[in-house]
């Protein structure tokens, strides 16, 4: 693929009171994702925040709006508080276009927790609640071969915000690394899709928010937040996935050997 890469954000929940303010959505908390791992590459002449990205932003949960084929290279399922294995008309109508999606060979996927799940689901392969229960703020992962490559790095820490999981591998697809509560931390296939259980989007102080309402809202007890809150400012990655994204969609349309 060829700079501009037009990338359709399908915003699949709606932020926080505090990260709504300040990125007025989901797509904003990506956009600024994506400029940083833009400039990250080092490639000014041929993208940069400023060069190359065409963002665009679809709301498929509440206005089931999605993007014209021929209008995009890329679509970025985000993550969201709502469970992947429902059957909610949104849901569903969600895993078929991906499913479509799926059977074509121009427009890649990348998939972000959520986003990953629905992957998951629109390959046949089953999601649901992790036996491993939840995973909250900054946790590493073990990195494949193939995750360290893409990645270009040996370890990975990322924000987690999960409870459910992708439960397999599908056929064909590459694992790219695993914890220890979730063997499915990210799948990838070559010119297709690439897609981490982990949240790259993620701030601290949107995480910071995420974790202070749910331990009011009693989804996390005192010891979970408390946890949780203590990890909140270590080093994570996120920059270094959102640069192995954009790799990914500037990968040649034609290509030879793995």
């Amino acid at each position: 693929m060829k700079p501009p890469l037009r990338i359709a954000i399908l915003e699949c929940d709606t932020p926080l009171e505090q990260t709504q303010h300040k990125y007025g959505g989901y797509g904003g908390v990506f956009k600024a994702l994506l400029e940083a791992g833009a400039d990250a590459l080092g490639q000014p002449d041929l993208i940069s925040s400023k060069k190359g990205l065409e963002l665009s932003t679809f709301d498929v949960v509440n206005k089931q709006e999605y993007p014209e084929f021929d209008q995009i290279d890329a679509v970025l399922l985000t993550g969201s508080r709502h469970n992947s294995f429902d059957d909610d008309p949104w849901i569903l109508k969600l895993v078929n276009w991906v499913r479509y999606l799926l059977h074509q060979d121009r427009i890649r996927i990348i998939g972000i927790c959520f986003g990953h799940q629905i992957l998951g689901r629109a390959l046949g392969v089953g999601v649901g609640r992790s036996p491993g229960g939840w995973e909250v703020s900054v946790l590493p992962m073990e990195l494949t071969p193939k995750g360290k490559e893409l990645f270009k790095q040996d370890t990975l820490s990322l924000h987690q915000m999960h409870r459910d999981a992708v439960f397999e591998f599908p056929v064909g697809v590459q694992s790219l690394g695993a914890s220890p509560r979730c063997s499915v931390q990210g799948m990838y296939q070559k010119g297709k899709f690439m897609s981490v259980q982990g949240h790259p989007e993620f701030t601290n102080d949107i995480v910071r928010e995420l974790v202070t309402t749910r331990h009011v809202q009693g989804i996390f007890d005192d010891e979970m937040f408390q946890d949780a809150i203590a990890r909140v400012e270590n080093r994570h990655d996120g920059l270094a996935v959102a640069a192995a994204f954009l790799r990914f969609l500037l990968e040649p349309d034609n290509w030879s050997s793995e």
